[in-house]
Formats: structure tokens, C-alpha cells, sequence
């Protein structure tokens, strides 16, 4: 799955960051919600388009950000492996998702004002080479 671009809508990237790292961001989120719905890292990372190693990357910075794991792991082989997240990935995901509806509730009435004053300009337009 390629990621999402909507480049017709204004809208907001919430990250969470500590000092110069980022603790988690809107790739980080959707990682951990496709974790939960396919039961996997790699097809999550799969889902997003990254490599698996990227995937597992991923899984063990936010694995390693928090006070515990988000991610359980599991190793293949007969019993097939997998991934589920711990009581506190749901926990931080939720938190996170919720910190992001807040923030678009909130910014709403600024968001449609800057919307509003924006100059569209479509790729390929003569006006987008002016830009550069």
C-alpha cells in the first residue's frame, strides 16, 4: 500500500518527538495500526509499501521509545510467527489518534482559513515552474 497523498486537502502531521528523535509520527501509527489488523511487521511494512527490513526497524524503535514494548513478536517456523501489539501499543495508538483528532478539531477554523488563502497550483501547470 503506496502512501496516501491528498494533495487537494490541508491538513496536519502531528510527531511526538523527545530532544532530536522522534518518538512517533503518522508512519510510526500506521505501522502499529496494521501490526494490529494483519497480526504481522512484515505485512504491516508490506501494506506501506517498505522493505521488511524497514518494517522491523520501525517496530524496534517504537519497542524502544516507551516504558515497555508496543510490539509482541513472535518467531516463525511451525507456529507461523506473528505480531500483536501489548496493552500498551493499543494504548499509545489510541493516545496518538486521539492527539490527532484533537488537534484537527481544534485547528479547524485555522486550517480552512489558510485552505482558503493558498494558491493552488497543479503539477505540470506553467505557474508550479515559476516555484522552483
Amino acid at each position: 500500500m503506496a502512501k496516501v497523498r491528498h494533495e487537494d486537502q490541508i491538513g496536519l502531521r502531528i510527531r511526538v518527538v523527545l530532544g532530536d528523535g522522534l518518538v512517533i509520527g503518522p508512519g510510526r501509527a500506521d505501522l502499529l495500526h496494521f501490526i494490529q489488523e494483519t497480526g504481522s511487521i512484515a505485512a504491516a511494512g508490506r501494506r506501506m509499501g517498505m522493505s521488511y527490513k524497514r518494517a522491523w526497524q520501525l517496530a524496534e524503535a517504537l519497542n524502544e521509545a516507551f516504558s515497555g514494548p508496543l510490539i509482541a513478536a513472535n518467531k516463525g517456523g511451525a507456529a507461523g510467527g506473528g505480531a500483536t501489539l501489548t496493552a500498551l501499543g493499543i494504548a499509545v495508538l489510541r493516545a496518538y489518534r486521539d492527539l490527532q483528532a484533537q488537534a484537527l478539531a481544534s485547528g479547524a477554523a485555522s486550517l480552512a482559513l489558510l485552505s482558503a488563502a493558498m494558491t493552488r497550483i497543479t503539477p505540470g501547470d506553467p505557474a508550479d515552474e515559476s516555484i522552483s
